[in-house]
């Protein structure tokens, strides 16, 4: 009798892919994706000295705050939106989310139908600290009837995606997440995850964040933001550098349209870039980690993850864009690249932080360094590194100075990027963009 073998096959779920359609920004040194394309090329700082910080007897009295007039916001917000209006982080939100969604060739939807298929995962660290602290005067002094009908939305965690979701009129996902300097990043894999399951079609993602000294005090506080330029702001932030002394305070948003692959060329939509992956984990302040401080062990597993989830090789990365915020974690933070993809010295990729020109933008940071990324991925460059000029000792003897380009550097041969972003409470998150290539 002839035997019959059956082979068994595990049928793997077919996933969309995720590319990316649009951008939009609001940063210190570029409002708008032009202005912003061109100042990160030039490496151009968007940090300035506040005179209000010096008053409050602030040790860091320099800071990046995105420079938009009254005019601007006139052109996102309706004279009813802005009527006892106060949250930077809700407006920056709203003006990089809308400019994303433009630039992706979508128009608003006005009609009474939702659009079902599109949503919004937009997050913050903290929701509208000056409306907050305006609202509080006006109860203790017993005027409660003066707080308009819009305090509650304007203070509320989820103000911002409320906000872009009536402006866009979303229908599908529509949610704010919040996870200290992971925030954008997490935001990103967040809607990648979404779109790649076949549960929306285009997800509006991102990150947002107030400035002010009602926000940075606390960390002024801590000790860990420099004090040490304050004649001299524009070389304040200093990643990388041995002259580092702490990160400098910022604030903005970054907002990108993702969208399935499918549904982009259905439409013949412009594609900058394309996620392939990411991964999300926490170190449970646990070993190396705490509160302020990352669990070495988790940060190279959230690093290994994000390779393998996106189907890639470690050597295939050509650039690290980092989280790198000038405190004396960088070294850390480069090593632990190292442990995770096995490569050093002059193996490992080029590595950059846009935090030299931005400041930490908290909750925006990783959102607004990604939009950075995908621009130099769309347009063929790396932007570069400024104030490295005396490259950290421990961190040069891990890789090659020449992986830090302190100049533009243009190719034609960047494919694959690396963006990590890692966070108070001992969180990381790293995606993984590639080079579209049809």
């Amino acid at each position: 009798m002839q035997r019959i073998h059956f082979r068994l096959y595990k049928i793997k779920e077919v996933q969309s892919r995720v590319v990316i359609t649009g951008l939009g920004v609001t940063a210190p040194n570029g409002v708008g994706v032009t202005a912003f394309n061109e100042a990160i090329k030039k490496g151009v700082s968007g940090i300035r000295f506040y005179k209000e910080l010096e008053a409050l007897n602030f040790s860091c009295c320099v800071g990046g705050i995105p420079p938009v007039p009254e005019a601007l916001k006139q052109q996102y917000l309706s004279p009813l939106q802005l009527k006892n209006f106060n949250s930077n982080g809700i407006l920056y939100g709203c003006m990089a989310g809308m400019d994303a969604w433009k630039d992706a060739g979508l128009s608003i939807n006005e009609n009474s139908e939702p659009d079902w298929d599109s949503g919004t995962v937009f997050g913050t660290g903290s929701s509208s600290v000056e409306k907050l602290r305006e609202s509080f005067y006006k109860i203790d002094a017993g005027h409660v009837k003066t707080l308009g009908s819009t305090a509650v939305s304007q203070t509320m965690a989820s103000g911002i995606s409320a906000y872009i979701s009536g402006i866009l009129g979303l229908g599908n996902l529509v949610t704010t997440n919040s996870s200290a300097c992971c925030t954008g990043t997490e935001a990103i894999i967040t809607g990648f995850e979404r779109i790649q399951s076949g549960k929306a079609k285009r997800m509006l993602v991102g990150g947002c964040s107030d400035d002010g000294p009602y926000l940075w005090g606390g960390f002024d506080a801590m000790k860990v933001i420099t004090y040490k330029h304050n004649n001299t702001p524009e070389k304040a932030s200093r990643p990388m550098s041995a002259t580092a002394s702490g990160f400098v305070p910022g604030s903005g948003a970054g907002a990108l349209l993702l969208e399935s692959l499918t549904s982009a060329t259905e439409r013949g939509a412009k594609i900058y870039g394309e996620i392939v992956g990411g991964a999300m984990n926490a170190g449970g302040q646990r070993g190396t980690g705490s509160m302020t401080a990352p669990n070495n062990e988790a940060v190279q597993r959230c690093i290994k993850s994000a390779v393998e989830n996106a189907g890639i090789n470690a050597d295939e990365i050509d650039l690290i864009n980092g989280h790198l915020t000038a405190t004396i974690k960088d070294a850390a933070e480069i090593n632990n690249w190292s442990v995770a993809l096995n490569r050093k010295g002059n193996n490992f990729p080029y590595i950059h932080s846009l935090k030299a020109m931005t400041g930490h933008c908290l909750g925006a940071a990783g959102a607004i360094e990604s939009v950075a990324g995908v621009l130099g991925l769309y347009h063929g460059f790396i932007f570069p590194s400024i104030n490295c000029e005396d490259i950290h000792p421990d961190i040069a003897s891990i890789i090659g100075e020449e992986k830090i380009p302190q100049q533009l550097f243009k190719t034609d041969t960047l494919q694959v990027i690396a963006k990590a972003s890692f966070g108070f409470g001992d969180i990381n998150s790293c995606i993984i963009f590639k080079k579209y290539n049809g």
